[in-house]
C-alpha cells in the first residue's frame, strides 16, 4: 500500500513536471512566421520580350523642309504649332524677277505662234502655187522652169514653217524653265500635318545646304496621325520576333496606361553601339482605333507577345526558386519542397506543367531565414 502511494505521488509529480514545461514552451516559443502566399489558379500566361533600352515614339510622316533655293522670306504664312493640308503654301521666297521673266517668256511665246501661223499659211499657199504651175507645164502654158521656181518657193515656205514651230516650242520650254524656278521660290506641304518647328523668320534670307554641310531646315512638318515605336530588341530575343506579333506599349509620360501594338518592320541588321550590347531595331505601329493623343519623341517601352497559353495553370514567377523548386503549403501550414515542371513564362506568371495542382498554396517570399521544408508559418495570402 505504501508504495502505490509513493507511485502515485511520483507519476503526479511527472505529470505536474511536463506540464509545466509544455507551459514554459508554450509561453515562450516563437509565434509562426507569417508569409506570403499565392493560390495556384488557370489564366493566361504568355512568352514575352522586351526592349533592352528605352524606345521612341516617331510619326510615320516627318519631313524637314527648306526651299530649293536661297533667298528673302517674303511671305511666312504659318506659325509653330498650326495644322496645314496638304498643298498649303508654307513659305514664299522673293521672286519679282521671275515673275517678270514668266510674264516676258509668254509674251515671246504668243508673238512666236503668230509667226508660226503666218509662215505655214504661206506655206500652204506656195504649195497650191506649184501644183498649178504643175498643171500648167502639163498643159503647156508655163515653161518646166517656172515649176521649179515654184516648188523651190514652196519647199522654202515649208521649212520657215517648220523651223517658226521650234521656235514655239522653244518658247514654250523656256516657260517651263521659269515656272520650275517660281515654284523652287514657294514651299508647299507635301502631306497634312503639324508644324513643329520654324527656324526662318519673314524678311531672313534663307540659303540650301552646301554640298556635305547640312544647315537646319526652316519648316519642321510631322503627320501626327500615325505614330509607331522604334525600339531596340536585344539580338538573342530578335529571331523569335516576327512581322504581325502583337505588342503592348508602356510610356513614362503615362504610367499606369497600355497602348496596343501590331510589329509592322525589323531592321535586316544588328545595331552595334557598344559590343556588349548589340540590339536590332524594330518598329511597332499602335493599333487602328486606339484612341491616343501622344507626342512625337515621348519614351516608350514595347512587350512583344511571342506566345500565349489561355486558361493554363499557373504560378506566380516569384514564387519560382532555382532549379524550378517551390514551397508548398500543406493542409497543416506546413512548408513541403517541390520540384515542378514550367511551360511559357514571362516576368509576372509562369505555366505549371506538373508538380502543382489547382487551389494548392505556395510561398511567394522568402526574406526570412527559418523559412525551410518542414516549418509550419501563418500564411498571408496574396490572390493571383
Amino acid at each position: 500500500m505504501q508504495k502505490t502511494k509513493i507511485l502515485s505521488r511520483w507519476l503526479i509529480l511527472l505529470f505536474m513536471t511536463t506540464l509545466l514545461s509544455y507551459a514554459g514552451w508554450y509561453l515562450t516559443r516563437k509565434p509562426p512566421v507569417e508569409v506570403e502566399v499565392a493560390t495556384i489558379t488557370r489564366g493566361t500566361v504568355e512568352a514575352t520580350v522586351v526592349n533592352t533600352r528605352a524606345g521612341t515614339i516617331k510619326a510615320c510622316r516627318r519631313a524637314k523642309l527648306a526651299p530649293a533655293v536661297g533667298g528673302q522670306i517674303v511671305k511666312l504664312p504659318v506659325n509653330e504649332g498650326d495644322r496645314v493640308k496638304q498643298g498649303d503654301v508654307l513659305l514664299k521666297l522673293w521672286n519679282a524677277d521671275l515673275v517678270a521673266q514668266h510674264e516676258l517668256a509668254k509674251r515671246q511665246l504668243a508673238t512666236a505662234k503668230s509667226r508660226q501661223r503666218e509662215a505655214c499659211i504661206m506655206a500652204e499657199n506656195a504649195q497650191r502655187e506649184f501644183i498649178r504651175t504643175q498643171q500648167l507645164v502639163a498643159q503647156g502654158f508655163v515653161s518646166s522652169q517656172r515649176a521649179d521656181e515654184a516648188e523651190a518657193n514652196a519647199q522654202s515656205r515649208q521649212a520657215n514653217c517648220a523651223a517658226l514651230a521650234a521656235d514655239v516650242k522653244r518658247a514654250q520650254a523656256q516657260i517651263e524653265v521659269i515656272q520650275a524656278n517660281l515654284d523652287r521660290t514657294t514651299l508647299y506641304a507635301p502631306f497634312a500635318g503639324i508644324i513643329a518647328r520654324l527656324t526662318g523668320e519673314l524678311g531672313e534670307y534663307t540659303m540650301p545646304s552646301p554640298p556635305g554641310i547640312p544647315t537646319p531646315p526652316v519648316i519642321d512638318l510631322i503627320d501626327d496621325s500615325c505614330l509607331y515605336v522604334s525600339a531596340p530588341m536585344d539580338e538573342i530575343d530578335a529571331p523569335k520576333i516576327k512581322i504581325g506579333q502583337e505588342a503592348r506599349i508602356t510610356l513614362d509620360a503615362l504610367p499606369g496606361q497600355t497602348f496596343a501594338g501590331t510589329v509592322h518592320r525589323i531592321a535586316p541588321y544588328v545595331t552595334e553601339i557598344e559590343k556588349q550590347a548589340r540590339t536590332v531595331d524594330i518598329e511597332v505601329y499602335f493599333t487602328e482605333g486606339s484612341n491616343y493623343a501622344l507626342l512625337v519623341g515621348y519614351s516608350a517601352d514595347v512587350e512583344v507577345i511571342i506566345n500565349r497559353h489561355e486558361q493554363a495553370l499557373r504560378i506566380p514567377t516569384q514564387a519560382i526558386r532555382q532549379r524550378d523548386k517551390v514551397l508548398v503549403l500543406d493542409q497543416h501550414d506546413r512548408i513541403e519542397e517541390r520540384t515542378i515542371k514550367t511551360g511559357l513564362a514571362n516576368w509576372a506568371f509562369t505555366e505549371i506543367i506538373s508538380g502543382l495542382k489547382e487551389g494548392e498554396q505556395v510561398l511567394t517570399s522568402f526574406d526570412n531565414e527559418d523559412i525551410a521544408a518542414g516549418v509550419v508559418v501563418k500564411p498571408k495570402t496574396n490572390q493571383s
